[in-house]
């Protein structure tokens, strides 16, 4: 019988090939108690598991694929943290001394229990973690049940295999990528889960969310997946196969045209000169944003360096990480964001609850707080600035009492290098990113104080709609097309070139080929995205004549009917 399912598509691409289904993660566990006398064995069972576990875990850090993505490390060091965690480590072992049961029901309870824990979290993004100790708690439930669960499934060699789970962790991907699957499907996830963030970064096509694909398809059955759509067609006839192979063919004739485009400039039909640059968060990412063309790092994610670690990186290790990429992109512009922690992005030891964290301490405010540590980041910065073409952007201002309290700080370090004899660019560039409404409403003042603007469109529609993207409740409602955030995009942007201030768009709006006409359409020249999706983006601008879209875009500002507008843009991208 042939159905469709529809879920999230998080990675782009067309894949056909039969399912491969991974076991269900929730396994069954019985409970059984043991005599006295075994249950120091049943302990020390239970800390071989987790010994056995760490060295997977490790064993994938020093094996991960050579493409693979920063995040990669941030993910699996993650899972060996809470791997380590006494709520993990020794409450399930204390369980069994004091019940007498065994390891895998003393696990399991605890498992649960954390899980319980986190549903009661307010903030999704917070809530969405209880998805990583699941999965670190059934890969060691597994270990103890003897079950292969670490082991990559066997995969068919005649056929392109999708592979169909529940759910699957960073380091499942990781050893199901030398397995060449030709997909990936799981009924769990959303668009920022850890799954999706992986699959991305491998390049293979995947669609999380689909609920019960894992029930409802048989092993072998042949499947087709739309990574673009987020559309799972299982059992296709015969015609929507051929339909498919089709598109298929074309996207891979696209990807090997667009690998030709690398050294080509960005400029429209018309001859306009457009900037494609790269978002990083390691100088690593270097190397990656250069392969794809990249002509400048719009966004270097400081606060990368600062997550995942039981210390504070000092001035000379974030020296000479800045150091590092503004030399690799050989004086091309390196924008590096102070640390944007708070949040979802807490140091460890210092992390804060607070009923509403996306409003709270963090970016900026964070900064201004904590003047030690944003003093030791700004006199890194500076010195930087010697060694190539360096910006600094600063996260989430709100308000110009912010701008100038920052300016006062970025004086003051200059000073004290001044006292020191340290070279720095005494002309370096400041920036501020346009987040928040109130930021843009105001932006005339803002760009009195600053040399540059940066629109962050994730935080900019998160905060005009009230809606946070990464609850997949709500998520649905997250709209870069409602009628207010397209007024406010076009107000910034418009205004930023009236005065002469570069402006520039550093959010996921920017990477995704459908807006990428509209945005310049409002005047964007200046574009910052994943590295990967440069070539696409460099594509369309340079198929794009700005006179003939001006009318449309025009048009779709005025519009107010949702659909309406899908409509004009689609007008947009023919």
């Amino acid at each position: 019988m042939s159905f469709t399912l529809h879920g999230i598509a998080v990675s782009s691409g067309i894949a056909i090939g039969h399912a491969h289904l991974v076991s269900h993660t929730s396994l069954e566990v019985v409970h059984y108690t043991l005599p006295k006398q075994f249950i120091a064995d049943e302990m020390a069972r239970f800390d071989a598991a987790l010994e056995a576990v760490h060295r997977e875990f490790t064993g994938l850090r020093s094996h991960r694929p050579s493409l693979a993505a920063a995040e990669f490390d941030t993910f699996l060091e993650l899972h060996q943290m809470i791997l380590a965690d006494p709520q993990l480590s020794v409450a399930p072992r204390e369980m069994i001394e004091r019940e007498h049961c065994n390891a895998e029901w003393a696990l399991k309870v605890q498992m649960e229990a954390l899980i319980a824990q986190f549903d009661e979290f307010e903030d999704a993004y917070l809530r969405e973690r209880q998805t990583d100790v699941k999965q670190v708690a059934e890969r060691l439930l597994k270990q103890l049940t003897g079950q292969p669960g670490h082991q990559p499934p066997p995969v068919r060699h005649d056929v392109e295999t999708i592979l169909v789970a529940h759910d699957l962790s960073p380091a499942d991907l990781i050893q199901f990528k030398p397995q060449q699957y030709a997909a990936f499907v799981t009924d769990v996830g959303g668009a920022t889960s850890h799954t999706a963030i992986v699959a991305r970064s491998l390049s293979t096509p995947c669609v999380v969310g689909l609920h019960h694909a894992r029930e409802l398809i048989r092993e072998d059955d042949l499947l087709i997946l739309d990574g673009e759509q987020g559309v799972l067609i299982v059992n296709p006839d015969k015609a929507i196969v051929a339909e498919y192979k089709l598109r298929q063919s074309v996207w891979e004739l696209e990807r090997k045209k667009l690998k030709r485009l690398r050294t080509a400039r960005a400029n429209t039909l018309d001859g306009t000169v457009v900037e494609l640059h790269a978002n990083i968060e390691k100088p690593e990412d270097i190397a990656d944003a250069k392969e794809n063309g990249a002509t400048g790092v719009g966004l270097f994610r400081s606060e990368f360096l600062f997550l995942n670690r039981d210390d504070l990186p000092g001035e000379e290790e974030q020296f000479l990480a800045y150091r590092a990429a503004a030399e690799g992109m050989d004086g091309q512009p390196v924008t590096i964001r102070t640390f944007d922690l708070g949040a979802d992005k807490q140091l460890k030891g210092a992390e804060r609850v607070a009923s509403n964290p996306a409003l709270g301490l963090r970016a900026i405010r964070l900064c201004l707080a904590e003047p030690q540590l944003f003093r030791t980041q700004l006199r890194a910065l500076l010195r930087a600035t010697h060694y190539g073409n360096v910006k600094i952007l600063i996260p989430m201002l709100s308000s110009v009492s912010e701008i100038n309290q920052t300016l006062q700080f970025i004086e003051a370090t200059k000073r004290s290098l001044d006292a020191e004899g340290i070279p720095y660019d005494r002309e370096v560039k400041i920036g501020g990113m346009i987040e928040i409404p109130a930021a843009a409403l105001a932006l005339n003042a803002f760009a009195k104080k600053l040399d540059f603007l940066s629109i962050g469109t994730n935080d900019l529609i998160q905060y005009t709609l009230a809606i946070d993207r990464t609850d997949e409740e709500v998520a649905h409602l997250y709209d870069p097309l409602h009628p207010a955030v397209l007024h406010l995009m076009a107000h910034v942007i418009g205004t930023a070139n009236k005065l002469g201030v570069p402006i520039s768009v550093c959010g996921e709006m920017a990477g995704e080929l459908p807006y990428t006409r509209l945005l310049l359409g409002f005047g964007l020249r200046q574009f910052s995205m994943f590295s990967a999706q440069v070539p696409s983006v460099k594509q369309r601008v340079l198929t794009t004549s700005l006179p003939e879209i001006a009318a449309l875009t025009q048009k779709i500002l005025r519009a107010d009917d949702p659909m309406r507008i899908r409509e004009l843009l689609d007008r947009l991208n023919a």
